[in-house]
């Protein structure tokens, strides 16, 4: 029998998707993959989203203002985020948080517009008690900064792009970290090492698909089913059995986003 798994962050409403969504799924299914979640990036994708995630029980929306579309986002979208959420079906905020590596939006203006956007969304997750996707671009010890002036949150930094040391530190505010194609990659030591040293309860598996596919996978669309062998290349990593491990990062994004069983 397959482990049974959990891809903690994957865009499968995006266009990339739209003609073969439900054989993505199934392909999904058949690598044991029993949960997927489906985080926004913007406001105008929310109603297609909760479409798609009312369709499929693997499918569970989070919804928020991702930095790296600081000219999709409106004055008044926070507001029609928190109305968003009053509706129930998140077990999440984001995709939200910083970005600082794209020139367009890494100027001083728009670091301004990044903190506001992320920090009013911060708050939100505090109203509404839900955990926060964080996407921390050259900007990990920023975000650190940010969940320390507004403590008492919970969530996930996807894709982990930071150090050992601030790894630490995410872990005592109660932070986990998602990993998924790039450590697959022979080249990423430091990622490598990384995955290899941090505490088992701090692991979440991801696919970020469409993007970020896996070393056997390069230059192809990337899909949840993909998992299983970022679970095999991060399994070897930290010299454990698959089955061991999948069935931690499972408790973990069931504990973390109150998944069922």
């Amino acid at each position: 029998m397959l482990p049974e798994l959990i891809d903690s962050h994957c865009h499968l409403d995006v266009a990339d998707f739209a003609e073969d969504r439900e054989a993505v799924l199934s392909r999904a299914r058949d690598a044991g993959v029993r949960h997927i979640v489906v985080p926004a990036i913007e406001r105008e994708t929310w109603g297609e989203l909760q479409n798609i995630c009312r369709d499929s029980p693997m499918l569970h929306p989070a919804y928020g203002l991702h930095p790296m579309f600081l000219d999709r986002h409106r004055d008044d979208d926070l507001s029609a985020l928190d109305a968003r959420l009053m509706a129930g079906d998140a077990i999440a905020i984001g995709e939200c948080g910083l970005d600082h590596f794209v020139e367009e939006i890494a100027d001083p203006a728009g670091r301004d517009r990044q903190q506001q956007l992320f920090e009013a969304q911060l708050e939100l997750a505090r109203k509404h008690d839900l955990p926060v996707i964080i996407h921390a671009r050259r900007a990990v010890e920023d975000v650190i900064h940010s969940l320390r002036r507004l403590n008492g949150l919970r969530g996930v930094v996807h894709s982990y792009p930071g150090s050992l040391e601030q790894a630490k530190q995410l872990q005592k505010l109660d932070f986990l970290l998602g990993f998924g194609g790039p450590v697959t990659y022979p080249r990423a030591r430091r990622l490598r090492e990384m995955v290899a040293t941090i505490p088992a309860d701090q692991l979440l598996l991801e696919s970020d698909a469409p993007d970020q596919p896996d070393v056997d996978w390069r230059g192809q669309r990337n899909e949840p089913a993909r998992l299983t062998t970022v679970l095999a290349v991060i399994a070897k990593l930290r010299d454990c059995e698959a089955t061991e491990l999948a069935e931690q990062t499972t408790a973990n994004a069931r504990r973390l986003f109150n998944l069922p069983d």
